[in-house]
C-alpha cells in the first residue's frame, strides 16, 4: 500500500517525536552526533532504548506515513526535518497542503495562537487535517476552526497524548475500586497553556467530560485550577484538582489521584517512558480519520478543553467561579 503523504507544519520537537512512530527514518540522523545540541537527540531518548544497538526503535510505531512536505519559521528546524525524514521544505506554510494525504500542525511549547491560521489552508482544501495540542488558546478561536473544517467537510482532529496514554486508561479502570468517587486530583503539566492543556486532558481521560464550573487560585495564570461537575452522579462528588504549579519531576511524569468512599488510589509516573504508547494511539486515530475522513474524536471533547482554560484564565482574572456556558455561550 502507498504511504500516506504528510505535510508538516512547524517542524519542532512533537513534529519529530511524531514523525518517528509515523514514518521510516535514519536513526542515526535523529540522534545526531551526540552534542546534545541537535534537534532531533530529545526524540530519539525515549524511542530508541536499545542502547546495544541505537537503530532499534523500540516504540510502538505505524511506519505507514510518509513525511512528504515541511515548514518551519526557523529554516534550521525544517532543514532537520529534511535530513532525517527526506522531506520538501516549503517556502510557506500553506504550500504543506498542496499533494498531502493529510497536514499535520504540530505544537510542542506554544500556546496555540497560530493554529486557526496554520489551520485555515487545508481545511478549506479538504485536507485531513491533525492540530497538536493545543487545538487553539481559547474557546473562539477552537470552535472557528472545528466549524471551519465542518464547512468544507474536513475532518479535523486534535488531542493531547494524556488523552490516549494507556497507563491513564488502566488507571481509569480501577476508579471502581473506590466506590463512590468524592475527589479526585492531577499532578503536573505547569502553568503555561502548552502543558497546562495535558492536565485538562488527563482530567478528562481518567475522570470524564462534563465540567460545568471552573474557580483558580495560585501565583501564576494556571497554578491551580478546581473542576465542578455539578455534582454529576458519574463524576466525582467534590470535583478534581489540578495541581499544575509544581516543583521537581521525573522525566514530564503526571500523577494522579481519586479518593472515595473504600479509600485512595494513585498513579505511578505517567511520563516520557509511557507517552510513546499514547502518541502511536494518536497515529492509529489520524490514520483512521485520513481513511475514512471521519473524526475520530467527538468534537464537544475537543471545545471543552480549551473552555476549562479558557475559563480558568478568567476565573483567576477575576477571583471568582466562571460557569463554562459563559465562555461558550
Amino acid at each position: 500500500m502507498p504511504k500516506l503523504r504528510v505535510g508538516m507544519i512547524q517542524c519542532d520537537l512533537h513534529a519529530l517525536y511524531y514523525a518517528v512512530l509515523m514514518a521510516e527514518h535514519d536513526p542515526l540522523a535523529l540522534r545526531g552526533d551526540g552534542s546534545g545540541r541537535d534537534r532531533g537527540q530529545a526524540a530519539f531518548f525515549y524511542h530508541y532504548l536499545h542502547y546495544n544497538d541505537p537503530k532499534v526503535l523500540t516504540s510502538p510505531h505505524l511506519h505507514d506515513f510518509q513525511i512528504a512536505k515541511c515548514w518551519d519559521p526557523d529554516p534550521g528546524n525544517a532543514a532537520a526535518m529534511r535530513r532525517i525524514f527526506g522531506a520538501e521544505v516549503c517556502d510557506d506554510f500553506a504550500q504543506c497542503c498542496d499533494d498531502v494525504d493529510l497536514v499535520f500542525i504540530a505544537e510542542c511549547n506554544g500556546n496555540g495562537e497560530t493554529h486557526l491560521e496554520w489551520a485555515t489552508p487545508s481545511l478549506k482544501k479538504g485536507v485531513p487535517t491533525f492540530v497538536d495540542k493545543p487545538l487553539a488558546y481559547d474557546y473562539a478561536e477552537a470552535k472557528a476552526i472545528l466549524d471551519l473544517g465542518e464547512r468544507h467537510g474536513t475532518p479535523v482532529m486534535s488531542l493531547s497524548i494524556l488523552r490516549a496514554v494507556p497507563q491513564a486508561t488502566w488507571f481509569s479502570q480501577r476508579l471502581q475500586e473506590l466506590g463512590e468517587v468524592g475527589y479526585g486530583a492531577v499532578y503536573g503539566g505547569g502553568t503555561a497553556m502548552a502543558g497546562h492543556v495535558h492536565a485538562i486532558s488527563l482530567a478528562q481521560h481518567v475522570f470524564g467530560d462534563g465540567v460545568v464550573a471552573v474557580e483558580a487560585m495560585g501565583p501564576h495564570e494556571l497554578s491551580y485550577v478546581h473542576l465542578d461537575y455539578g455534582g454529576r452522579p458519574d463524576r466525582p462528588s467534590h470535583g478534581v484538582m489540578l495541581n499544575c504549579d509544581f516543583g521537581p519531576m521525573y522525566h514530564c511524569s503526571y500523577h494522579v489521584s481519586a479518593f472515595g468512599e473504600r479509600g485512595a488510589i494513585h498513579s505511578g509516573n505517567i511520563g516520557d517512558f509511557e507517552f510513546p504508547a499514547g502518541a502511536c494511539e494518536i497515529v492509529r486515530r489520524i490514520k483512521r480519520m485520513v481513511e475514512t475522513r471521519q473524526a475520530t474524536e467527538p468534537r464537544s471533547q475537543m471545545l471543552e478543553n480549551i473552555a476549562v482554560a479558557t475559563a480558568a484564565r478568567l476565573a483567576q482574572r477575576e477571583r471568582r467561579r466562571v460557569e463554562l456556558r459563559e465562555v461558550t455561550g
